[in-house]
């Protein structure tokens, strides 16, 4: 299982100090089958902790996720900042969602040289 950022999404989780391990956990989570909104088109909502916190008060991410293949890291947000994304937010995410999902190794890796994604090595 491969697990990407956006470069959107790397600048947030520096930003609020949001931890690789706490990323690749809800990821695993969703490869269990414990996800906490499944969007359609492949993209689901996941929590992510807060460092030292539960994930109740934590962030809320969207992902773009293929059990077993992938998952990229979409956007994020705290639970305290907002509530919910707008629906044309949501289906502007399922279309990057599915473009994700579509794109063969070649596009990965262009996409991980040019720095639109960065990958979380979990081992």
């Amino acid at each position: 299982m491969r697990i990407f950022l956006t470069r959107w999404t790397v600048r947030f989780v520096r930003r609020e100090g949001v931890d690789a391990p706490g990323l690749v956990e809800a990821v695993m989570r969703a490869e269990r089958g414990l996800v906490d909104a499944d969007l359609g088109g492949g993209l689901i909502k996941m929590r992510v902790a807060r460092q030292g916190q539960g994930r109740s008060g934590g962030f809320r991410t969207m992902l773009a996720f293929r059990s077993g293949e992938r998952a990229v890291f979409l956007y994020a947000f705290a639970k305290n900042e907002r509530d919910n994304i707008e629906p044309d937010e949501l289906q502007s995410l399922k279309d990057l969602a599915r473009a994700w999902l579509r794109a063969d190794e070649i596009q990965l890796e262009a996409a991980l040289r040019g720095g639109q994604l960065e990958e979380i090595d979990h081992g």
